[in-house]
């Protein structure tokens, strides 16, 4: 924490960033593949046209959480990752679970902007008449389906189900980022911004361009929405109240990305005020577009339609041939922003494993920077392997609710490191403090491990698993080869006391 607040003392970032700043970081990261990929499996399987309750749940338990990023932000401005902030405050042990938690957050999420970004491609080169076969684009052992009649049916061939081999083209954009991450691709200011700008420019089209035809064939489209609420299945998280939960830990993937405006408490020109107006003003207005989408989306075609990893798309195509272009543009935006999400979490992923390495607590190898690039290529090749993997292999819902698993417990332990903090170091200088302390955190912590268990038992069985497994990692590798356990700071050359001599 010493060593920290030193960085913070000699920090030489310029404080620019006023709250529309911040409000416009937190909206160009948010926005993206949450609306694009998975809005559709949530209304399909689980809320149905109450989807629109589920981003409201899932953008309030964001801001709880986003609240405790503030406070941690303004404290510790040199740490950027909820890694460190867990290494800071808690300790190595918290560190190292949140490292594996961040694998779920941003490598699995890769795998599953992945499979979007395919779905995508699959509907565009459709339109133009290039067709990949049917079995390479999903998931292997699942069953293809189609549209028929307002619902998804399974596809036979002689007499049997077709069945998907792997997905391909999410393989290969997954193999095509490693590539240009090792090369050494860094995106310049204004590259994003034209991306972000796409981006909103393609949803915001959307919205307008459907919510027109919406009103204009209303009386038509309508019964889509009876039942608004579709009862209750029997089966836990299917519909009802309890869908509409299970929804909201399947659209909290959508909000991944608004802890970039804590990243930013350095920058801030006045912490204690614009982190707030930033971090709850693009939540805000994530949230109100988001909203608008799934009330457009769920009123074009049939929920049950939409269960697949391009919903935007589905409903654009149902506009009619005269919109085939505006489709086509559609689907393009979608394609560039994609793209990048993938490339920004593969990068993160990289960076995380690469900070761990330099910490001691994976091993050294995971650091090697190539003599020529200048990249970390060897956990950059792991980190396309795994995502490349995963997103040729496994279903976009098995996929994205491990994502939101992970991300939920991660922002647990942000929502505990505040509550820590203030009880270990309560004197240290915060530019902003969460209101309402400590109910707020406590809050945060609680909805989140709610959200936690409302997912699948098999997903919850797989992270029980992988948490023990990471554990186990740690005791067995991490905690005899960590820096701090040898007794070295961050640049290597002071020696401080290991933990057990203090």
């Amino acid at each position: 924490m010493e060593q920290v607040q030193r960085e913070t003392q000699t920090s030489q970032l310029k404080r620019t960033l006023g709250p529309w700043n911040l409000v416009f970081l937190g909206i160009g990261c948010i926005i993206g593949a949450g609306i694009f990929v998975r809005t559709g499996n949530a209304a399909a399987l689980h809320a149905g046209p109450a989807v629109l309750i589920s981003f409201l749940i899932a953008g309030f338990v964001c801001a709880l959480a986003g609240l405790c990023y503030a406070e941690l932000s303004s404290t510790l401005p040199v740490s950027g990752s909820a890694y460190t902030y867990s290494y800071t405050t808690i300790g190595e042990f918290a560190a190292w679970i949140m490292g594996a938690l961040l694998l779920l957050e941003y490598g699995l999420a890769a795998s599953v902007v992945a499979v979007g970004w395919a779905g995508y491609v699959v509907s565009l080169l459709g339109d133009f008449g290039l067709v990949i076969p049917v079995e390479l684009t999903g998931p292997t052992g699942h069953v293809v389906k189609h549209a028929v009649g307002g619902e998804l049916v399974p596809v036979i061939v002689n007499g049997a189900p077709l069945t998907y081999l792997f997905n391909l083209p999410a393989f290969l954009i997954c193999g095509a980022m490693t590539a240009l991450l090792i090369i050494g691709v860094s995106e310049s200011a204004k590259v994003n911004n034209v991306i972000v700008a796409i981006k909103l420019t393609v949803i915001i089209a959307f919205i307008i361009i459907c919510g027109a035809f919406v009103i204009a064939h209303f009386d038509t489209l309508k019964s889509n929405w009876q039942p608004f609420i579709p009862p209750a299945s029997g089966d836990k998280g299917e519909f009802g109240w309890g869908g509409i939960l299970r929804a909201a830990s399947i659209v909290f993937f959508a909000y991944i990305g608004f802890e970039a405006v804590s990243t930013a408490g350095q920058e801030a020109k006045n912490p204690a005020k614009d982190m707030p107006i930033g971090l709850l003003g693009s939540l805000f207005v994530c949230t109100a577009i988001y909203i608008l989408v799934s009330i457009v989306m769920t009123l074009i075609v049939n929920y049950k339609t939409l269960d697949v990893p391009d919903p935007v798309a589905v409903a654009v195509d149902a506009l009619g041939p005269q919109w085939a272009w505006f489709a086509k543009l559609v689907k393009a935006g979608a394609i560039v922003g994609l793209t990048s999400v993938v490339l920004v979490l593969m990068y993160g992923q990289t960076r995380i494993f690469y900070t761990m390495a330099r910490d001691g607590l994976l091993p050294r190898v995971f650091a090697t920077v190539h003599a020529k690039f200048k990249t970390p290529w060897v956990n950059t090749l792991l980190v396309g392997l795994i995502t490349a993997v995963a997103a040729a292999f496994f279903d976009i819902n098995t996929l994205g609710d491990m994502t939101s698993v992970g991300t939920l417990a991660a922002f647990a332990i942000v929502c505990l490191s505040v509550i820590w903090l203030r009880r270990t170091h309560p004197e240290i200088p915060r530019g902003f403090r969460v209101p309402l302390y400590p109910v707020v955190p406590a809050f945060g912590i609680v909805a989140c491990i709610a959200l936690i268990f409302t997912v699948e038992t098999r997903v919850l069985v797989f992270f029980a698993w992988y948490t023990l497994a990471a554990i186990i990692l740690y005791f067995a590798y991490g905690m005899h080869n960590s820096r701090l356990a040898k007794g070295l700071d961050d640049d290597d050359r002071e020696p401080v006391s290991p933990p057990h001599l203090r």
